[in-house]
């Protein structure tokens, strides 16, 4: 057996010790912190990826994940084909008043569309702002660094390949848009001129 009032004697030293050296307080709103590359700070969605098998909102252990979808008929990529329906994003929630950052959804999600971000900063003054939609979710998804390659000969990282592909659509679309408009823009003005 010890020695009576040894434990508080420790406690007090331990005080002692640490009044007397300097504390160090981060001015936080002015100073932003210093977070680890891999923070678990919110979780973004990548829209492009998702096939909406509801698989991380079946394993959410909360159930935060509020996932809407329709069916939608593709037309047959070959001649003699057959139509074939595909799931479409309706609406993505995720309510991070329930969430409890556990990562689950993340881990069995097939197609790499749940991603941690660093971002911390999205408290709301009413608790029920913090569902947060498939826009805010894709907002974030940006703030998601970069995994770090494996192999310096290792090829780009395949969210980065769809990103820059799904960009790459867009600006041939809108490329394919101005000679039309432009053609069109002309010919009102030949019709106006005769």
């Amino acid at each position: 057996m010890g020695i009576p009032g040894s434990g508080l004697a420790k406690g007090l030293a331990v005080t002692l010790r640490t009044m007397t050296r300097k504390s160090v307080t981060a001015q936080y709103p002015d100073v932003q912190p210093d977070l680890a590359p891999r923070t678990r700070g919110v979780i973004g969605l990548f829209e492009e990826n998702c096939t909406v098998c509801m698989l991380c909102a079946r394993e959410c252990p909360d159930w935060c994940i509020y996932i809407d979808s329709h069916k939608e008929t593709v037309p047959p990529a070959a001649p003699g084909g057959r139509e074939r329906s595909r799931n479409v994003l309706d609406r993505f929630a995720i309510d991070f008043a329930l969430c409890m950052y556990c990562g689950i959804c993340i881990e069995v999600c097939p197609f790499d569309a749940l991603f941690w971000s660093p971002e911390f900063e999205y408290a709301e003054t009413d608790i029920r702002e913090l569902t947060h939609e498939r826009d805010k979710l894709r907002e974030w998804m940006w703030t998601v660094p970069e995994p770090p390659a494996l192999d310096p000969a290792a090829e780009e990282p395949k969210e980065i390949a769809a990103a820059r592909k799904t960009a790459d659509k867009l600006v041939a679309q809108q490329a394919a848009a101005a000679p039309e408009q432009q053609t069109t823009a002309d010919d009102t003005t030949k019709g106006e001129g005769t």
